[in-house]
């Protein structure tokens, strides 16, 4: 599940995202070790926003590099 109150992620790049998620990811581990479930949930779900259009980009990336080098007729 995405997080709700995420914004509009198109603007950031490859390299921004995946920076984000390194982020969140620290943040999740601090929340674990404290306990608080709830936040890790946030966490969780804005993670997996991230992952999301992270995974989307480099799809969009790989196939605008193959697409001029492969011609299927």
């Amino acid at each position: 599940m995405e997080h709700p109150l995420i914004g509009d992620l198109n603007d950031l790049t490859i390299e921004e995202l995946s920076s984000k998620v390194s982020e969140l990811q620290k943040k999740l581990s601090i929340a674990s070790r404290s306990g608080n479930a709830h936040l890790c949930n946030q966490l969780r779900m804005a993670i997996e926003s991230y992952n999301n259009k992270y995974q989307q980009k480099l799809q969009e990336t790989q196939t605008k590099e193959f697409n001029d080098k492969i011609q299927i007729q």
